[in-house]
């Protein structure tokens, strides 16, 4: 019986006023050269919320507040196993709006919706950014009515 345990790790949909999401090019692996949604793994002692703040500034240099869950993902790709809970985020109100990749990310932008079909994306990715983009807009949607 191996030792070996699954990662508890985030990931943060980020939308900016524009309605683009927040977008990392991976610099390792696992899916080196993808593109995905800033996060990483969990620190001990940090709460799942902090883990999403710190590593969306460490790989993109925005500060952002965190909303509501928008899934838990499970993969297990090329060796690795993660427990991935992802939130919703938008930038903090005195967050610089111009990624910067840092961390183990080689890129980092703002995307539309439709200019992601132009970016190779990580395994599973798209049917949970359709999740998170109908889960931003009706959470947006809510704060006018």
């Amino acid at each position: 019986m191996s030792d070996a345990r699954p990662t508890v790790a985030v990931g943060c949909f980020v939308f900016n006023r524009l309605g683009e999401l927040l977008l990392i090019q991976r610099g390792k692996e696992p899916g080196f050269g993808l593109w995905t949604v800033p996060g990483g793994r969990v620190e001990y002692g940090e709460s799942l919320v902090v883990a999403c703040q710190r590593e969306v500034l460490e790989e993109t240099g925005i500060k952002v507040v965190i909303g509501e869950m928008v899934t838990i993902f499970e993969p297990v790709i090329e060796g690795f196993h993660y427990v991935i809970i992802d939130y919703l985020g938008t930038p903090a109100v005195d967050a610089r709006m111009d990624p910067v990749a840092g961390d183990d990310a080689d890129d980092a932008r703002w995307v539309s919706r439709q200019d992601m079909a132009d970016l190779t994306l990580t395994t599973g990715l798209m049917p949970v950014v359709v999740k998170a983009w109908n889960q931003h807009v009706t959470t947006t949607e809510s704060r006018f009515y």
